[in-house]
């Protein structure tokens, strides 16, 4: 009878251990599961163009990096990658790095895509110089220089 007890007590100990070995292996090592949210998955910024126009798809129409004080200034920024949230932003810059404007925009792409951002002043932009910097989930991308003259 001793035998009998041992014997099942070994089996209950040894299934026991198994199974918690089985829970905590899965709990810690959750297949699909890589670290990150989800949100920086290979996302790029690859271009960015300005202009006084944009096509259909965001692309600029009017490419140039010189504007007379009444334009509407245009940016389209080239993402690839993947990313069900990403977020662009735009800093607008005069001279000496007084900031003019500044927007947010969140993109999901999927492959290639263009985010578009503009700005306008209708009583007219002082002439000198200007940028417009770009940001990917806060940290900074891409600068493109361009002036304004009379």
């Amino acid at each position: 009878m001793h035998t009998r007890m041992f014997g099942t007590s070994i089996l209950a100990l040894t299934l026991a251990g198994f199974l918690s070995g089985a829970c905590n292996k899965s709990s810690s090592q959750n297949p699909g599961t890589t670290g990150t949210t989800g949100t920086e998955t290979g996302v790029r910024v690859s271009q960015v163009d300005v202009g006084r126009s944009l096509t259909g798809d965001k692309m600029i129409g009017d490419r140039t990096d010189s504007f007379k004080p009444t334009d509407t200034i245009y940016a389209s920024v080239v993402t690839q990658g993947t990313s069900s949230a990403a977020t662009l932003k735009a800093r607008w810059t005069y001279q000496d790095a007084q900031v003019v404007d500044e927007s947010t925009q969140t993109i999901a792409p999927s492959g290639e895509a263009r985010t578009e951002f503009h700005v306008s002043k209708p009583d007219g932009w002082p002439a000198g110089k200007y940028k417009v910097e770009v940001f990917l989930n806060g940290a900074p991308v891409a600068t493109k220089d361009f002036s304004v003259a009379r």
